[in-house]
């Protein structure tokens, strides 16, 4: 049967609410932990690469952060990054209590914004068995100059006022001002950087995910910059795995690789091609040195 026909619909607490997962029983043991950054959901995030991991033996526990895709949480939309680490660590408890995985051999996997996310919460996890970073955005401060590059003034001027306008409106109860999570330059998007454009493309070719609302609350314009979830790096036990895109414009390669080289068990893997090239020109390579990351750190050993 293939994989995602396999997949089952779960969900568990994370805060006051629920994120909603899919989880791909395995049978090594072993447990990938899956999400994508900004406003992408559980589907576009993981299924070229959870499908992968599953026919290999892992189990996979692919989740919406709060406030997206079919996980709980109002008002919808919005981006808080310690929220969202919240939901990392519940996610890490949950997947613990699954019959078909040993607690010891769980990993973590997340791409862009979720790959940033990735150097606080396996900092915070010593017990993890592997962490995977993939495109990460690691270095906001690093970052945010060559996003403001890629806007045109106007754009810029349009996407700070409504984001202005959007947190005030959050602290009264209003509803969020929402942008779309990328669009091309000229547009008031939250990123417009040469390759943003790139995520229907690699994410979505068929048009497969209707539900998929690619917009953000246009506050986290404000936030973004100040970012900096690569300085927990030296604080990483596991064993972790960047992979880096070097025509990346929109983390850029060299925050993550140097993040990379504060973590005392790193590996670089540099691939050709932009941000979403791992799930395009580049996938088979990415894949191939996922798998044997993870086979190499969750070995299969007895497990009942």
């Amino acid at each position: 049967m293939p994989a995602l026909q396999r997949r089952q619909n779960v969900r568990f607490a994370s805060g006051d609410t629920s994120c909603a997962a899919w989880h791909y029983p395995g049978s090594n043991g072993g447990c990938v932990i899956m999400a994508g950054g900004t406003a992408v959901t559980k589907e576009p995030a993981s299924d070229l690469f959870a499908a992968r991991f599953n026919d290999a033996g892992f189990a996979v526990l692919a989740f919406d952060h709060r406030r997206f895709g079919e996980s709980g949480g109002t008002p919808r939309q919005i981006v808080r990054f310690d929220e969202q680490v919240a939901d990392w660590h519940a996610a890490i408890a949950y997947a613990a209590t699954l019959p078909d995985v040993d607690p010891d051999r769980i990993a973590l996997w997340g791409f862009s914004l979720a790959g940033g996310h990735i150097f606080r919460v396996a900092a915070d996890h010593p017990r993890l068995a592997a962490a995977i970073a993939q495109t990460p955005l690691v270095d906001g401060r690093a970052v945010a100059p060559h996003a403001l590059r890629a806007m045109t003034p106007l754009a810029m001027l349009g996407l700070f006022g409504r984001a202005v306008a959007d947190a005030l409106g959050g602290l009264v109860g209003r509803e969020p001002l929402l942008v779309p999570a990328a669009g091309p330059r000229g547009a008031v998007a939250s990123l417009t950087t040469p390759d943003a454009m790139d995520g229907d493309q690699a994410l979505d070719p068929e048009g497969r995910y209707a539900n998929w609302d690619q917009t953000v609350a246009a506050r986290i314009a404000l936030r973004l910059g100040g970012y900096r979830p690569g300085r927990h790096a030296a604080r990483i036990r596991c064993p972790l795995l960047v992979i880096v895109c070097d025509q990346d414009q929109s983390v850029l390669p060299r925050p993550a690789v140097r993040a990379a080289r504060n973590a005392p068990r790193s590996e670089v893997v540099r691939l050709t091609g932009r941000h979403y090239a791992p799930f395009l020109e580049s996938h088979e390579q990415a894949v191939a040195a996922q798998l044997s990351f993870l086979r190499k750190h969750l070995a299969s050993r007895d497990f009942h």
